[in-house]
């Protein structure tokens, strides 16, 4: 197969790589092509093969962990506050090549351009925050009860694996990768096999902006060949996954194997309640962008709407209405609001969901799936009524612009029905009563909750899954913790030498 990059996709990486003629890995500063089977990736838009690449492969693997292990010591030379100020530069460098930026993951994965100019701000956001923060997180010192002076270093994990999902990829790949470098570590990243070319380029800017060659490494192929490979490397110390289920165990048992820890960010069927008292012309705005940006392919959607049943059928159909007003078509287009399902096996999934939905006795009040002669992966904003919270539909992820709405009577049921998942990521509450929202916010079991708003995330704040959401946090301080290994230093300051072997004068004091 071919694999020589032409049409608008050459056009699209000029800007980065002007005579690039095959996409490759990003390997301690320099673009190296694999020699694995052949990944297909194929336009969003028209279904047609957009580009294709040869897997990296284990060899690789090797070469981009070594790459990493040397990049991670010429890190460590640099002082705290010159990560910072790297950093910072990186942020620059993002700014400055923004609309670039934009344009190559608007084509890459099919995301709507006003979509991706924001996300690719907020990436520079994430450079800059965790700047500020690269030489004001530390040890302390701790008055233990003995003549020694005890004090803490906070010291980097090391080499990093990173691997990204193809939903977002330059925000999941920001979102990682600047709190792992702030800390001093290195990073292999290893985003989806049909999206590595955002997460390439940002690795090419961050280098242009002064980041040392190695730091950031970014693995073009399969999760089976290319990140197996990477994981099972001695020098790779933690593991940061973001995607489904199913990967997220093995990746967790593979991490068990080697003692090393991880961190899971998984999949969400998030609940978005809406009281009778709410403000329901914002609540159905609200409803609408909880599921239907980024065409539903989101972790946190609200892809579960649990309305109290006096509104139901009312509340229900100001949803559909604002649904079927949505702009849906070619994601490089201004006025598109919801462009495709990036691929073709989610397309698929997608569509099956809807058909189990309505085999269960669910009714689509709107969208529904395209007829197999149109183009591309497109699914219309699709709400379904009349959903038992028992049905496959309302308990598995769809991860596309499809919503399931599901009736209520009293706020205990509510609350039950939200915490009746696997799945904790998100949630949201809609109710004038403060107090309500607040015991509601505080009862469901969930990671991030909103109330009267939905799906406003920042770096500052935390953010990570309950249950088989995942655990741990990969934004805000709390990330700071995940990327480094707290290590304690003992000095004695007695004059007196120890009397005897094994005692140490003033302990137990």
């Amino acid at each position: 197969m071919s694999h020589v990059i032409d049409g608008k996709l050459k056009q699209a990486l000029a800007p980065f790589w002007p005579t690039l003629s095959t996409v490759g890995s990003h390997i301690g500063g320099a673009m190296v092509v694999g020699d694995g089977d052949a990944v297909t990736v194929a336009d969003p838009v028209t279904g047609k093969c957009l580009f294709s690449y040869p897997d990296a492969g284990a060899a690789l693997a090797v070469r981009a962990v070594d790459a990493a292990t040397a990049g991670l010591a010429e890190w460590s030379t640099f002082t705290a506050a010159a990560r910072g100020r790297t950093m910072q530069a990186i942020a620059r460098a993002i700014l400055a090549s923004a609309e670039q930026l934009a344009q190559l993951e608007t084509l890459s994965a099919g995301k709507p351009i006003r979509d991706t100019r924001v996300e690719v701000a907020k990436v520079a956001e994430m450079f800059e925050y965790y700047a500020g923060w690269a030489d004001k997180f530390h040890g302390e010192v701790i008055p233990v009860p003995s003549s020694h002076l005890n004090y803490t270093r906070r010291e980097p994990m090391g080499v990093v694996l990173q691997i990204t999902p193809w939903n977002a990829p330059i925000f999941t790949g920001g979102w990682q990768i600047a709190p792992a470098i702030a800390m001093g570590n290195a990073v292999v990243l290893k985003p989806s096999e049909l999206t590595p070319l955002s997460s390439l380029a940002l690795a090419t800017l961050a280098e242009s902006a002064g980041l040392p060659k190695g730091v950031i490494n970014v693995m073009a192929g399969f999760g089976h060949t290319t990140g197996q490979a990477v994981l099972a490397q001695l020098a790779v110390k933690k593991v940061v996954f973001v995607g489904s289920v199913p990967t997220g165990r093995m990746i967790a048992e593979a991490c068990a194997k080697r003692l090393i820890p991880c961190v899971l960010e998984l999949g969400g069927k998030s609940a978005n309640i809406v009281f009778e008292d709410a403000d329901l012309p914002r609540a159905a705005i609200g409803a609408q962008a909880a599921i239907f940006s980024g065409a539903g392919q989101s972790c946190v959607a609200g892809s579960r709407l649990l309305v109290q049943r006096s509104i139901y059928d009312r509340f229900v159909e100001m949803v559909a209405a604002g649904a079927k007003r949505l702009t849906v078509g070619d994601p490089a287009a201004a006025e598109t609001q919801i462009g495709p399902i990036n691929n073709q096996k989610q397309f698929k999934h997608v569509a099956s969901s809807i058909a189990a939905g309505i085999a269960e006795g669910a009714e689509i009040v709107t969208g529904g799936v395209k007829g197999a002669s149109q183009p591309g992966f497109f699914v219309p904003p699709t709400v379904l009524k009349h959903v038992a919270n028992s049905m496959a539909v309302a308990r598995t992820e769809i991860f596309g612009p499809v919503v399931v709405a599901i009736p209520f009577d009293s706020e205990a049921e509510a609350i039950a029905l939200a915490n009746d998942s696997e799945f904790g990521l998100a949630g949201a509450v809609w109710s004038q009563d403060v107090a309500r929202a607040h015991r509601v916010a505080a009862a469901v079991k969930a990671g991030t909750f909103w109330i009267n708003s939905y799906k406003t995330i920042n770096v500052a704040s935390p953010f990570g899954g309950y249950g088989s959401s995942g655990h741990g946090r990969s934004s805000g301080v709390e990330a700071l913790y995940e990327y480094t290994q707290v290590k304690s230093v003992w000095v004695e300051t007695a004059a007196a030498p120890p009397v005897s072997f094994g005692y140490a004068p003033g302990v137990g004091a």
